[in-house]
């Protein structure tokens, strides 16, 4: 299990973090600038006022000569500012006044074809604002040169509108140099930061129920991950101990019910040969047989330490001579066909006797009490068990390896032995399978690995 992130998810993720730098760019600025207003500096230090209403007005006439329209903006300074005053020229000569200039700004008026940019004041030093400005400006009818007052106030509408041109020439590229930023700045900080979450989810990963007592590394996990990483490790170790009671609780109650079930056979061995004596020697071998699925399930993950040179003939062998009995009384024959007198693989002895017994009375409880049961030994290393029933129908073929399933739910037993054998298969390296028999019935198979 990884945590490595898609090229899909991360761009997302670069993608809304510029997002969320540009909008907080944004209300930063936007912050500031109105901070500014409201404390009245930008009002108090703006000088521009007057020149930006006439730049919005200025237009030309019929006869391609300076005028002005009659804006809201300018109706407004002009009432506004009663004193107000001003000159606007063009390269061609053309002359708009209005009002009286200021003695003391005379001189400059005069001046003006050698003047692009000044600010004029009475006083001594620099003015804030002064109380003139000259400045030659590119508008909608041409460059034009304007001598005014600075009387004007700042427009809010005016600002407002100047919002969108700042925004893709003032904070638009800053956000894209962020954006930048954090592709590159992002994979690494995410790396980093996932990194011990990313061990934690293939220990999770390898969490399993053969595999006990393992638990997710704290290790480099983010501390605001950590508490559910603690709360998984306690979960896990919840279900350990309950597993391991269950565990201990079902290894108990085999052992127990083997000492009645041994004496229960002993005492039926002593009845009269009689069909009804036949009948509970099977429910007792069936007792027996469950007792020993349930520790066998509780050697499940220790038989591979237990794995040696188990000779399959010999193993066959003794379980036929064991079922024999059982199997006649229940009606059938038994046939033994070992292909050679002797194919060892590696394994546990006494598991594999459990798959085989587990095969045969499976054979005996459902191959219709009557005809032959065939156990035979084939190399390179598999056991068959053939039987001469109703077989099973392909679409049951693989439900019938799952625990507590029943081919006919009325039979008797609780659908663990095949079960079992998948089990104690899979343990050793092999497989069972069902198919059909050469004359009808089922064939189970099991393979296993050549030594």
């Amino acid at each position: 299990m990884s945590l490595r992130q898609p090229r899909s998810l991360k761009w997302s993720l670069v993608l809304r973090i510029a997002v969320l730098q540009c909008v907080m760019l944004t209300l930063i600025i936007a912050g500031i600038i109105g901070a500014l207003i409201a404390s009245g500096l930008i009002p108090h230090d703006y000088e521009d006022g007057t020149m930006d209403v006439l730049l919005e007005a200025i237009s030309r006439d019929a006869k391609g000569g300076l005028a002005l329209k009659n804006t809201s903006e300018l109706a407004r300074l002009r009432s506004d500012v009663p004193d107000l005053w001003f000159i606007i020229r063009d390269k061609d000569g053309h002359r708009l006044q209005e009002g009286t200039v200021p003695a003391v700004y005379q001189p400059f008026v005069g001046l003006l074809d050698t003047i692009s940019d000044a600010r004029i004041d009475s006083a001594i030093g620099e003015a804030a604002p002064p109380g003139g400005k000259i400045r030659w400006t590119d508008t909608a009818v041409g460059s034009v040169q304007i001598m005014s007052g600075t009387k004007g106030g700042l427009s809010m509408l005016r600002l407002l509108g100047q919002f969108p041109q700042f925004f893709l020439w003032g904070i638009l590229p800053l956000a894209g140099l962020m954006g930048l930023a954090t592709l590159f700045a992002t994979p690494w900080v995410v790396r980093g930061a996932l990194s011990g979450l990313g061990r934690a989810a293939t220990a999770a990963g390898q969490i399993d129920i053969d595999k006990r007592g393992m638990r997710l590394p704290l290790d480099g996990v983010p501390k605001e991950v950590t508490p559910l990483v603690t709360a998984v490790n306690a979960a896990v170790a919840r279900l350990d101990t309950g597993y391991e009671r269950h565990k201990r609780f079902l290894s108990d109650a085999a052992h127990e019910l083997r000492t009645p079930v041994a004496i229960l056979n002993t005492r039926l061995a002593a009845l009269p040969a009689t069909p009804e004596r036949a009948r509970l020697l099977q429910d007792a071998a069936r007792l027996s047989t469950l007792a020993d699925q349930l520790l066998d399930l509780q050697r499940l993950d220790r038989l591979a330490e237990q794995f040696g040179s188990v000779d399959l003939v010999a193993v066959a062998r003794n379980v036929v001579v064991d079922l024999a009995p059982i199997a006649f009384a229940a009606g059938y024959e038994m046939s033994f066909e070992p292909a050679r007198e002797k194919l060892t693989v590696r394994g546990d002895r006494m598991a594999i006797e459990r798959a085989l017994m587990n095969l045969i009375q499976n054979a005996i409880d459902h191959g219709g009490k009557a005809g032959r049961i065939t156990i035979s030994v084939r190399p390179p290393a598999t056991i068959e068990v053939l039987d001469e029933g109703d077989g099973v129908p392909t679409p049951e073929r693989e439900r019938i390896f799952e625990p507590f399933y029943r081919l006919h739910p009325q039979d008797h037993g609780a659908g663990l032995g095949l079960n079992l054998v998948r089990d104690l298969m899979h343990l050793h390296g092999g497989k069972v399978e069902v198919s059909d028999g050469k004359v009808g019935g089922a064939c189970f198979r099991m393979t296993f690995p050549t030594a």
